[in-house]
């Protein structure tokens, strides 16, 4: 039997996501807050002393001891993927030991070169690396469906009773925060992605394209690409970030996927497995979006719904803020799907839920299809609730079809330049996309009615002290936006009681 060791690959600085807070060098540094407090369970304490760390294999783990904690980490996974990767560290490498640290570094940097959401693509990996493809699917899904439920059912609440002072005062204190923590992660992403002074320039162009000339989000992604593609060329030392994880350092005893346990045959490279994952994605694709134009036709809600997030779960390099504006470009001026505020409203409803940031665009889904009335006007909340679905399958489609046929595929291009220098480049242009976003989250809650109206000076006392909150003291999200939706809420009670 051929044993195959997968060596910790190395990642560039400017493809990892919020997992730096979570995984150092030497494998994992003090877990995020969010992690903290979900107080999943006491972890052994990592040692270098080998007589201290356990010394025998776990039992082999069954498919339903393996859907129960999936299904238990969809509900729990809150602190994006910071928090969401430091309780997968905790439980599946320390607690339970059902893969090494190194393995599971290895297939985190693999998950951080793709678009879409590496936490839950994580999930799908390390499911489909022990129960091959049906692990993955159901560790990917049960990653997603709580939250997409809660979702729904917060939409329905905030369309509903949006309008009740309650309900309004909590959405006062929140969209001043999210424009903090939109502006707080162009700055985190910056520092990660803009090493040197031609990223600083490619993430200035990009800001500039898409604030002074409204340039599609596509255009700039693809330009980003090319531009690292051909710089790498002539100036390889530009776009050749240094750094990633090295070899772990952390013992927690013999793990059941270990170090050198021999590659699994289905996570082997197989010209026929890759057919068949790419027919049967592409299929499933095909068939959900004919059955969506034969009932809706072409042009209809559910239909544009389908395509238009098929095309931004392909863009998603960045993370979540990164594809934000481009959701924005085409749900609130194109397809008009929600108005401006609405968006900071579901962004703000999307930070305070388990599971991936980009889950927001199950509110999307869900207030195009209660306004846009896609079962009909006697079916508000399950036109909003089947869009909500729909827009969930389509974003997240490509992502299982990443793990489960690029798997054993992708595993030797880390640490390639021609295949990292493309995405470094994407990841600067990012940064300004990001800032133009915060600018555009900024003008709709600094001045409600339009830069001619009245400034809304409490907004942006709240939106200062948050981002104070952020840069200065590290607050983590769901206190942050706790705190600001009780000052909302006491200020909504308070102001027209002094006026």
């Amino acid at each position: 039997m051929e044993t195959s060791t997968l060596p910790a690959a190395r990642v560039e600085p400017a493809l990892r996501s919020d997992a730096e807070a979570v995984l150092d060098e030497g494998g994992v540094r003090r877990p995020s807050r969010c992690a903290r407090n979900a107080k999943l369970s006491t972890a052994p304490t990592p040692t270098t002393d080998m007589s201290a760390a356990p010394t025998s294999v776990p039992a082999a783990v069954s498919f339903a001891e393996a859907f129960r904690f999936w299904l238990k980490l969809g509900f729990i996974s809150f602190g994006g993927p910071a928090g969401q990767i430091a309780i997968m560290h905790t439980e599946l490498v320390e607690r339970r030991r059902w893969i090494s640290e190194q393995r599971f570094l290895h297939a985190l940097n693999y998950c951080m070169l793709l678009p879409g959401p590496e936490a839950q693509q994580l999930a799908t990996y390390i499911g489909w690396l022990m129960h091959r493809t049906w692990g993955g699917i159901v560790a990917g899904a049960l990653f997603v469906l709580p939250s997409l439920f809660i979702l729904i059912a917060l939409s329905w609440i905030y369309l509903r009773f949006g309008d009740v002072p309650l309900v309004a005062g909590i959405f006062f204190g929140l969209k001043p925060a999210v424009t903090a923590l939109v502006l707080h992660a162009a700055h985190r992403i910056g520092m990660r992605a803009l090493k040197n002074r031609w990223m600083w320039v490619i993430a200035a162009v990009s800001f500039i394209a898409i604030f002074a000339f409204d340039t599609p989000f596509p255009a700039i992604v693809l330009a980003a690409g090319l531009v690292g593609h051909f710089g790498a060329r002539r100036w390889p030392q530009v776009f050749a970030l240094g750094g990633g994880h090295g070899s772990p350092k952390a013992n927690y005893g013999p793990a059941l996927i270990d170090d050198h346990t021999p590659t699994p045959p289905h996570a082997r490279f197989s010209r026929r497995h890759l057919a068949k994952v790419l027919a049967a994605g592409l299929g499933l694709w095909l068939l959900t979006m004919a059955a969506l134009v034969a009932t809706n036709g072409l042009q209809g809600t559910l239909t544009q719904m389908g395509w238009f997030f098929t095309k931004a779960a392909l863009l998603t390099f960045g993370g979540a803020y990164a594809v934000l504006p481009y959701v924005y470009q085409g749900a609130v001026e194109t397809h008009q799907w929600l108005s401006g505020p609405q968006m900071i409203d579901g962004l703000a409803l999307g930070e305070t839920t388990p599971g991936p940031l980009i889950m927001v665009v199950a509110f999307v889904g869900f207030v195009g299809g209660w306004l846009k009335q896609a079962l009909g006007p006697d079916a508000l909340f399950l036109g909003g609730a089947f869009a909500a679905t729909v827009v969930t399958f389509f974003t997240f489609l490509p992502s299982f079809i990443f793990i489960l046929a690029g798997g054993p595929v992708v595993e030797a291009t880390h640490g390639r330049l021609s295949f990292t220098a493309p995405l470094s480049a994407i990841t600067a242009a990012v940064v300004g996309v990001i800032l133009n976003l915060a600018m555009f989250f900024a003008y709709h809650v600094l001045w409600p009615q339009g830069f001619g109206e009245r400034f809304d000076a409490v907004s942006a006392a709240i939106t200062v002290a948050a981002a104070i909150a952020l840069f200065r003291f590290k607050v983590g999200v769901i206190p942050l936006l706790g705190t600001c939706a009780i000052a909302g809420l006491g200020l909504g009670w308070l102001l027209p009681v002094l006026h």
